[in-house]
């Protein structure tokens, strides 16, 4: 499968700008590629107003994901701050060309920076079906929390990470991202922005793309805006996996809501 995972700036809380610089650059990617992945928020940054940036589900961020998914022929990964029942969520959406999609409310809200006062958590993990890979999707403070992407009997070969992940904290990104490749064996893509938000944080970037030994497959340098390409094979995955089946002998769990 094709990938192509975008780190950028973001502006904050202004959905009309950064829809259109990510539309700029989706139109100019390689017509091979079978999936973008964005930043979490990408349409805002990092931004807990959640009461004026909310958008409903058939408001112009999800429309302009159908639009360019179907447009370049892609499947579009990003969250943003959608208002459902009264209640606010950071969500992803998985958006399909056919216009379809599936969607994952971060289940771990950060309460450092009041998250968790101003979105509600969602309840399950999300699991989808693209280009022959089953793909585990996660948002930011998610990758703290193993047992929340933990894999069982392999059900997923590429782990999702999309992230406003500060700077300061950029050494528990790049060792997290490469513990949950290795201990569940399976590719895991980490898109974090860069640049600094209206609330004064600044982000590093460091988005990489890695295989099931931890080992880096591509990645950006630090604050460097720009675009991962690379082609992941799943026959490479499952040739691996077959030879150091680790996951033969996993404990059993159940998630249960967190």
């Amino acid at each position: 499968m094709n990938i192509a995972a975008i780190q950028s700036d973001l502006v904050w809380e202004d959905p009309d700008k950064n829809r259109s610089c990510f539309s700029r650059i989706i139109d100019d990617l390689d017509s091979n590629t079978e999936m973008v992945v964005l930043p979490e928020m990408f349409t805002t940054g990092f931004s807990m107003n959640s009461i004026v940036m909310a958008e409903p589900m058939n408001g112009n961020t999800v429309e302009w994901m159908r639009i360019t998914s179907e447009k370049n022929g892609v499947a579009i990964v990003g969250s943003l701050v959608i208002k459902e029942d009264d209640k606010f969520f950071n969500r992803l959406i998985f958006m399909k060309p056919d216009g379809t999609f599936s969607y994952y409310d971060k289940g771990h809200l950060f309460r450092m920076e009041r998250e968790n006062l101003y979105f509600t958590k969602g309840i399950r993990p999300l699991i989808v079906s693209w280009s022959g890979f089953n793909i585990s999707l996660q948002i930011c403070y998610d990758l703290r929390f193993p047992v929340w992407s933990r894999i069982r009997n392999n059900n997923f070969d590429l782990l999702i990470y999309i992230a406003n992940w500060p700077g300061n904290r950029r050494d528990a990104w790049n060792t997290l991202l490469r513990a949950r490749a290795m201990e569940n064996q399976c590719y895991v893509a980490g898109i974090n922005r860069i640049g600094e938000d209206g609330e004064g944080l600044s982000y590093s970037g460091d988005s990489v793309i890695l295989g099931p030994k931890g080992e880096t497959i591509a990645s950006l340098s630090k604050c460097q805006e720009g675009i991962i390409t690379t082609n992941l094979s799943l026959r490479n995955l499952h040739r691996f996996r077959d030879k150091f089946p680790v996951w033969k002998d996993a404990d059993d769990f159940k998630i249960v809501n967190c």
